[in-house]
């Protein structure tokens, strides 16, 4: 969901070229970018019904890299 998220981004801002990264391979927000985002409440992640806007140069990571708290 995130890649095919950040390849919707890269061809809205003219992108002649994406490559996406692994799975083992964090990625970091590039500028202006706004997305919907989990949040985690209780042990359920739900998504927000609204768009925020991601600061520049946070990073994102895959599932693998969180851990589960239980």
């Amino acid at each position: 969901m995130a890649a095919s998220a950040l390849l919707a981004v890269a061809c809205a801002t003219g992108c002649t070229r994406t490559v996406l990264v692994s799975e083992g391979s964090p990625v970091r927000i590039g500028p202006c970018a706004r997305a919907r985002v989990y949040s985690l409440e209780g042990a359920q992640w739900r998504l927000g019904d609204n768009r925020v806007e991601l600061p520049e140069g946070w990073y994102l990571v895959p599932p693998s890299f969180v851990e589960d708290e239980e």
